[in-house]
């Protein structure tokens, strides 16, 4: 019989907030449905209603960037005296709601889908930043900071597994219906469940304790002093690297979609084992990862990952074949899991909890903007960028525009890698690991059996309960 990790762990001695902790991992669990079966086949959905390039980058970019400006508004709920759950719920119910006519609208008015989707999605990250900021505030007083890299890693690690899951059902489901040519029916199915998951999260929530008297507030962004004193800051100079990557990501990332599911013309299914792979990738890795990022910091990490991320892009360049796409997105979720687990907990270790929700509300616009102006840029090469170079008697031919989007994406990850990584400094005091050990220690690598073994990392459990995954 299987045995969910948290039935077997304690969070916390303290009981209620143990308690509040498994909601938030079940809150996890039900979030990665929803995200599954809609939220990453929003683009496919878009596809469906033959989006172009520059729209899937603008579908891609202006919902988050827009949303995350809804997170001044959540910290001024805050300071006005909302408590932190409240304003959660109606986030998260909010979410629920809009995936609704985010599918039933571009059925019913199929030549105005686009701007339909595109003003339900700005409502749907709403929701998702209006919860943000007082969703990382509850959970920074409630998680010691000892134990924050294993915990969010088993939560993230077991909300990963349910997203692969409920992806790959999302997408095995979907190309049937394509086969029969009722293709709009998966979506509205697909986008149906994902509604019912949220409000699920909902109830999860809803049973949380929100210890009294904290609340996350705003100070006003627009203080002179407050821009001086975060100007200067190591958590400003970390907002800048993040920012700057994440432009440099954004060119690229939302037109993988377009490239695979248009340019190679995979199928649904195809398209499901390529994608899942990086989620069981991310799967695999995280418990190590959460780790090492505890024992021997997260500058490592940043360092490790932050130097493969750049040569991502550029392997989509080799080979179209199906079995090497599958590996290159095996490799990338190693990477991302490692870079996103560790920049979220540095940001965590960079700023006191008294000025959390401040910065965190500055450094998600930011990011915001900086995704925003990516994904345009990538849009429109992706419109404009010829498939043939010719100079002198040099020709060059390749598949798709998008792979000049590629490189340039490739290109600016290097420079910014390049120009960051080595200034992250280390906050905590940790032993050191040079990167061949935290090779070894996230792969389990065994140099006397010659072999690399991918292991999960062990849970702690009473005598006579099964270990869960391979030894």
């Amino acid at each position: 019989m299987m045995i969910f990790p948290w039935r077997i762990r304690r969070f916390s001695r303290d009981e209620e907030i143990d308690r509040t902790l498994r909601h938030s991992i079940k809150d996890g669990l039900a979030y990665s449905v929803m995200s599954g079966a809609g939220e990453s086949y929003l683009s496919a959905f878009a596809l469906f209603f033959k989006a172009t390039n520059a729209q899937i980058g603008v579908l891609a970019s202006l919902p988050p960037l827009l949303g995350s400006l809804v997170q001044l508004f959540s910290a001024w709920l805050g300071h006005h005296g909302r408590t932190r759950k409240h304003i959660i719920i109606f986030g998260v119910a909010l979410q629920a709601f809009m995936l609704l006519p985010m599918m039933g609208l571009p059925l019913l008015f199929p030549a105005y889908a686009l701007p339909i989707l595109i003003i339900c999605a700005i409502v749907y990250f709403s929701g998702h930043n209006l919860a943000s900021p007082q969703w990382w505030s509850l959970m920074g007083d409630l998680v010691p900071e000892t134990r924050r890299g294993r915990y969010f890693a088993l939560r993230t690690r077991l909300s990963t597994l349910v997203t692969f899951i409920t992806f790959v059902i999302a997408g095995v489901m979907l190309n049937a219906f394509d086969r029969y040519n009722v293709t709009v029916w998966g979506f509205a199915i697909l986008f149906v469940v994902a509604s019912l998951a949220r409000f699920v999260s909902v109830y999860h929530v809803e049973k949380m304790h929100d210890p009294p008297g904290h609340v996350a507030v705003l100070e006003s962004p627009f203080q002179r002093s407050l821009l001086q004193r975060i100007w200067g800051s190591a958590a400003a100079r970390f907002s800048i690297f993040y920012a700057a990557m994440q432009f440099a990501v954004a060119i690229a990332s939302p037109f993988f979609v377009v490239y695979m599911l248009r340019g190679l013309e995979l199928s649904y299914l195809e398209y499901t084992v390529i994608m899942a792979t990086v989620i069981l990738s991310q799967f695999l890795s995280l418990p190590r990862w959460g780790r090492v990022g505890d024992v021997f910091g997260n500058r490592v990490v940043l360092l490790f990952c932050g130097s493969l991320i750049p040569f991502m892009p550029l392997l989509w360049l080799v080979s179209t074949q199906l079995w090497y796409l599958i590996a290159i997105q095996m490799i990338g979720g190693f990477a991302w899991a490692g870079f996103s687990l560790s920049a979220g907990n540095f940001i965590y270790e960079l700023v006191p909890a008294n000025k959390r929700t401040t910065y965190l509300a500055m450094h998600n616009v930011l990011v915001g903007i900086a995704v925003f102006a990516g994904a345009l840029l990538g849009g429109y090469l992706g419109s404009h960028l010829p498939k043939t170079l010719t100079v002198g008697d040099w020709h060059l031919s390749w598949r798709s525009s998008l792979y000049g989007v590629f490189i340039l994406s490739a290109l600016l990850r290097a420079a910014v890698a390049l120009g960051f990584l080595s200034r992250i400094q280390e906050i905590r005091s940790v032993r050191p690991l040079s990167w061949g050990a935290l090779v070894r220690r996230v792969l389990q690598l065994h140099p006397r059996r010659r072999r690399l073994a991918v292991t999960l990392s062990r849970i702690r459990k009473p005598p006579g309960l099964p270990t869960l995954g391979p030894p």
